[in-house]
């Protein structure tokens, strides 16, 4: 993908052709020249989940309601945060001519005005390529004093709104076009972080998604489970092509009394042996189990630079967390002997700001009291939300792929490193340190070993198999899920 270029048209200036907004309007535009066609770009706007995939996750948007894709007539409430306040926006969408234009225009919302068509044209500089154009009329609230005391902020939101969009648009398309062929998935652990991310990657690409819930299913999208008694709606399931196991108790959502660890343990072993033993009755079985696992397999004892390297034929570490993920991986057995392939993602630090150790982390590193946790010498194995959501969907299609794989990024970092590199893409101090006898003090053994231990992975077997990262290194997926 050639750079998105933008245009920031001054204030008054003229609007696209057709439109006829509100004098002293305002124009934005970004293109991006991608090589696949226009009905490629059609397609994946066009299908559930593009909204969610293509929102950037710096910012804090709801959909309230959606109804008619991007049609004319269809809308989209959302609610987008503002500081502590929430602001609710309309759109309808106007005309549309399939595979070249669709827009929206806001009927309620935070502008006095907002007019967004989208394009899909033939590349001058590539024959067999599409400009992706995102062509903005927009008018702030406040009208001409509001464009000079906020003018200069909206632009640079959508700078780095429309970058992202294009470059996550960009990466989907070319897994797609690489990736399995049409397929119905049920996923457990949908409503996640890496569950609600990954049913919009999947639906993007032409996949049918069936959410396992916990209660009566509401609908045929949905398909009723109970993990904590092992019962699983088998007869639902029947059809299905893979299914995704992503449910689990959250590790770090407190200290580890026995309780606590008991229901970390059990939420994983029981999910995945009754998703297991379903599979195993099913008449006409998934070709593939996807059940995730951890890269806590390793254990959690990866300090400083003699730590050796773990690939999937290291063998299991110590401690609480290695002996989960054994037993978690063991539990899928059923499936297996059943003779599906069944693989198990090993997932390292999953970097998102909505979720998960990066959102933990913000808060302090903004107000400048970030920095190392302990000697800062453990080992951190992470991987950004969009190269583990492909990554699943690479082995959704590569049918050589069994076992366990690292969902991890191919160059770990020590915890004082990743402060320093977090500092610098917010441009904040990162020198302040939380000292080991405090992470204990605070947060017993989860805390020793979250914290203070670390993981030094690699994906061997990713790499091995092809699969192409996104964001191999660390700053480029800050930066990416930032908008830094």
């Amino acid at each position: 993908m050639n750079d998105t270029k933008i245009t920031d048209f001054p204030w008054g200036s003229p609007p696209p052709e057709s439109i006829k907004p509100p004098s002293r309007a305002a124009r934005f535009t970004a293109v991006s020249t991608l090589p696949v066609p226009a009905t490629a770009l059609w397609d994946y706007h066009s299908r559930p989940g593009a909204f969610q995939r293509l929102s950037p996750p710096w910012k804090r948007v709801s959909v309230l309601e959606q109804v008619g894709g991007i049609a004319e007539g269809a809308h989209l409430l959302m609610r987008l945060a503002i500081g502590p306040f929430g602001v609710k926006w309309l759109a309808r969408h106007g005309p549309a001519t399939a595979p070249h234009v669709f827009s929206d225009l806001q009927e309620r919302g935070p502008f006095s005005y907002w007019f967004h068509r989208h394009r899909f044209e033939p590349a001058a500089e590539a024959a067999d390529g599409t400009s992706l154009i995102d062509d903005v009329t927009w008018r702030p609230p406040g009208g001409r004093l509001g464009h000079i005391l906020m003018g200069w902020k909206f632009r640079r939101d959508f700078n780095k709104m429309f970058q992202y969009r294009h470059r996550v648009t960009s990466h989907d398309l070319m897994r797609h076009a690489l990736g399995a062929k049409p397929m119905k998935i049920a996923i457990s652990g949908a409503s996640g972080l890496v569950g609600t991310a990954l049913t919009g990657f999947l639906t993007t690409g032409g996949h049918t998604v069936l959410k396992l819930v916990r209660r009566a299913a509401a609908g045929p999208g949905e398909i009723s489970w109970d993990p904590n008694a092992e019962t699983v709606d088998v007869a639902a399931l029947e059809g299905v092509d893979a299914i995704i196991h992503l449910a689990g108790e959250n590790v770090g959502g407190g200290r580890w009394t026995d309780e606590r660890k008991a229901s970390i343990l059990h939420s994983r072993v029981r999910g995945t042996r009754a998703l297991a033993k379903a599979i195993a009755a099913m008449q006409r079985k998934p070709s593939v189990f996807i059940s995730a696992s951890a890269s806590g397999f390793y254990g959690d004892a990866h300090i400083g630079d003699s730590s050796p390297t773990a690939d999937e034929d290291t063998a299991a570490g110590s401690g609480f967390l290695a002996e989960v993920c054994q037993q978690w991986e063991a539990a899928a057995e059923p499936a297996r002997a059943a003779g599906v392939r069944v693989v198990h993602p090993r997932i390292g630090v999953v970097l998102d700001p909505r979720g998960g150790a990066l959102e933990k982390l913000l808060t302090p590193f903004k107000l400048g009291v970030g920095g190392r946790v302990g000697s800062g010498e453990q080992w951190m194995s992470w991987i950004s939300l969009d190269d583990l959501v492909g990554l699943i969907g690479h082995v959704l299609a590569d049918e050589s792929i069994s076992g366990p794989i690292n969902a991890v990024a191919p160059e770990p970092v020590k915890q004082i490193d990743f402060a320093r590199v977090l500092g610098r893409v917010l441009r904040r101090p990162s020198f302040m340190p939380l000292p080991a006898f405090v992470v204990r003090k605070l947060f017993g053994e989860m805390g020793d070993s979250i914290l203070l231990g670390g993981t030094r992975a690699r994906p061997a077997k990713a790499n091995a198999a092809g699969f192409k990262f996104a964001f191999p290194e660390l700053e480029g997926a800050l930066r990416h899920v930032l908008g830094r």
